[in-house]
């Protein structure tokens, strides 16, 4: 396994990294004829999440949206091996914010926030080229590979220009640690919770979906503001970021409305331009349960 990862890495992973934009491109026109018209990867999973989020469109616009997904999803796949090699001065064309002032107010406040996010658009170039966008410490809460190999590099890339990565398991450490700096760790909200009877359940994209929870506890916990971030995709390779406020005084809030507020502003991105999002993920592979806890 180790000879395999090695070879992997410094015998594909990199050669492809260090070419240019414009080739890897090409190279991604080709991969979305294998992986769509070859060998099909996730295509039934793919329709089906299409079809259930959107029964008023028709058969031809959900094959539409998933061919322009799959599209995508190459140039996302190609982008984050670039990633690998990426200096910094071509991050800061590639990644950029116009307001950071959204975010930055509550910096020059003396106040930590917490990000809401989801995976849409290149969720890669939004951790290696975040930090140093804010004035923050961002912390990038995220599950660990089980490829002890490939957990080291994909650390050690979505670090390089100051992400903290911080384990799913050591939210709370990250947070406690880290009292005496302003910080901003960064939540995905759209992942499917690995206990359903542990998540936030509401409607998602027509669907009743379990949401994580972790957002809202630790907005409350330790009382920072919510922001919610927007990746826009400017053109092929260049994205834009947008910070949008969602509440200031998290423990004023009624219990599930921060995690309501976050997942509307991401539903509506998604309706808005849906080819952006991750939908080879298994997003409802859980039910709701017949009894949902009301209180997390």
């Amino acid at each position: 396994m180790i000879v395999l990862n090695l070879i992997l890495y410094y015998l594909v992973i990199i050669p492809l990294s260090l070419l240019p934009m414009p080739i890897l491109y090409l190279i991604s026109d080709g991969v979305y004829v294998l992986v769509y018209h070859g060998f099909g990867y996730r295509k039934k999973v793919v329709l089906q999440n299409i079809r259930n989020s959107f029964p008023e469109k028709t058969t031809e616009e959900h094959i539409k949206i998933s061919k322009q997904f799959y599209r995508y999803f190459c140039d996302v796949i190609l982008e984050t091996l670039k990633t690998f090699t990426i200096s910094e001065r071509e991050l800061a064309k590639r990644v950029v914010c116009h307001d950071p002032g959204v975010i930055d107010k509550y910096f020059d406040r003396g106040q930590s926030v917490i990000i809401a996010a989801g995976h849409y658009n290149n969720t890669q170039m939004f951790a290696v080229g975040i930090d140093r966008l804010l004035k923050h410490k961002v912390g990038g809460i995220y599950q660990p590979l089980t490829n002890k190999f490939f957990e080291e590099k994909m650390r050690k890339v979505r670090g390089k220009y100051g992400l903290t990565m911080v384990p799913t398991k050591k939210v709370k450490e990250f947070f406690d640690d880290n009292t005496n700096e302003l910080i901003a760790p960064a939540f995905a909200i759209d992942q499917s919770p690995s206990n359903p009877n542990k998540a936030y359940w509401t409607t998602f994209l027509n669907q009743d979906s379990g949401v994580l929870f972790g957002t809202e506890k630790y907005a409350k916990d330790y009382n920072f503001p919510v922001v919610y971030c927007r990746m826009n995709l400017v053109k092929r390779g260049h994205y834009s970021l947008d910070f949008m406020d969602v509440v200031e005084k998290p423990r004023e809030t009624a219990y599930g409305e921060i995690t309501e507020k976050v997942t509307r502003l991401l539903e509506k991105d998604i309706r808005a331009v849906p080819q952006y999002w991750l939908w080879t993920h298994r997003r409802w592979k859980h039910k709701k349960p017949a009894v949902v806890n009301e209180q997390l």
